[in-house]
């Protein structure tokens, strides 16, 4: 089993890029089976899809202070894995099948508030070509809420400056949708597209690492979080401007539905999550304009 468990994976990676899932999507899943077999090795645990091993290696994830999330997604791809070897008939059953996902509790994050999104976009000023590219990226994730593995896989052709918006793609082939930008933001992406061009001239990507290379997810990481430190902010984390992104937007009047459209969410339940550490605030801020106290 260890090595059908191993050999296999290049296999169903390749299967799910035919059945159209998202890089992020395959990679995370292929992670999920890699963790579980490393941490089988450490425990010199039977590397087997049974509810046993996955429930001792789920119960150590949570006990080491994982994020419930993590423990789902890592779960979820030991699940998914076990019914495709089942479905091609590498093994004999789904052992899986029924195996209850652990309780996901809600974790709430806030958002940035002005003053530290102008902190943080200040600290990005200079004329160095990674200063201008942190500068666009930061307005543009405040500003689109955009993912950062949408932002990455940005080319120069998906830039429409003319017009403010740039087109992201989800999954090879899938659905694509606009990030509307304003001015702002079409100046800081202006200059750093202007020198872009001067340093990388024949690449597709539009986010360029200091050696040339396509901005990778880890270099995107150490950049903005060394901005955030300069800027005096702590605890952050890139995807912590999608938070702020949903926040702002609902604090100026925008809809929600207008949100998940430009957000690239299906249902409400992510906008409750994103949005769920400011709603009392902004009810505050809606009950006051309503003037219920002003009686005759």
């Amino acid at each position: 089993m260890e090595n059908l468990l191993a050999e296999l994976l290049p296999s169903w990676r390749r299967a799910m890029g035919g059945a159209n899932k998202s890089k992020a999507t395959i990679d995370l899943y292929v992670g999920g089976v890699n963790a579980f077999l490393r941490w089988c090795d450490r425990n010199a645990v039977a590397p087997e899809l049974t509810k046993d091993a996955v429930n001792a290696f789920i119960a150590e994830l949570l006990e080491a202070g994982a994020e419930s999330a993590t423990a789902v997604a890592r779960q979820k791809a030991l699940r998914q894995y076990s019914k495709w070897l089942a479905t091609e008939g590498e093994i004999k059953e789904d052992l899986l099948f029924t195996l209850q996902r652990p309780q996901q509790t809600t974790k709430v994050v806030n958002a940035l508030d002005d003053d530290q999104l102008a902190r943080l976009v200040r600290a990005c000023h200079g004329s160095t070509l990674v200063d201008r590219r942190d500068e666009g990226v930061v307005r543009l994730m405040a500003e689109t809420g955009v993912r950062a593995g949408e932002l990455l896989a940005i080319a120069v052709d998906d830039l429409d400056l003319d017009r403010g918006r740039a087109t992201v793609r989800k999954g090879k082939g899938g659905k694509q949708r606009y990030l509307p930008f304003g001015t702002q933001t079409v100046a800081a992406l202006d200059r750093y597209v202007r020198a872009r061009r001067r340093a990388v001239p024949n690449s597709a990507a539009l986010w360029i690492g200091v050696r040339g290379a396509p901005l990778s997810y880890h270099g995107l990481n150490a950049a903005i979080k060394a901005r955030a430190k300069a800027a005096g902010i702590n605890n952050f984390h890139p995807h912590l401007l999608r938070h702020t992104y949903a926040t702002r937007w609902l604090r100026a009047g925008g809809s929600e539905q207008g949100l998940m459209s430009v957000a690239g969410w299906s249902t409400r339940a992510m906008l409750d999550r994103y949005t769920s550490s400011s709603a009392a605030d902004r009810a505050a801020a809606e009950a006051r304009t309503l003037g219920l106290g002003d009686l005759p």
